[in-house]
């Protein structure tokens, strides 16, 4: 990527936080790292400069990826929201507006094209 947007990645897996990360800072992405929603806050806080989120759903901690999804696009609603998740694939109406759904085990391939395709 040309400009090297800014992603916040949400993942509380280590393993899984760390290679999708790695994947995306080699395919041009700058990335940020937040093991839940709290301390995804605190980055978004300080970085006003990221462009998009990619969030597991299932998280620990008193907000889970939809509700930090929600709260983001209230909060911050230039931000592009990408989700996912093993265990349920979330409705329509629980999910915020504008946003694109990566069913897991994902692909780097898929999570980069629905990256890429919400910052469009």
């Amino acid at each position: 990527m040309v400009d090297s947007p800014k992603v916040l990645v949400v993942e509380d897996e280590a393993l899984l936080l760390f290679s999708i990360s790695d994947e995306l800072k080699d395919a041009g992405f700058e990335v940020l790292e937040a093991v839940d929603a709290q301390q995804a806050l605190v980055l978004l806080e300080r970085n006003p400069d990221v462009k998009a989120i990619f969030t597991d759903i299932n998280m620990p901690g008193s907000m889970d990826g939809l509700a930090l999804s929600r709260y983001v696009r209230d909060r911050w609603p230039p931000i592009k929201i990408v989700v996912t998740s093993g265990k349920h694939r979330p409705s329509d109406r629980d999910l915020p507006a504008e946003r694109l759904f990566v069913p897991k085990p994902y692909t780097t391939d898929g999570v980069i094209a629905a990256l890429t395709a919400a910052l469009r």
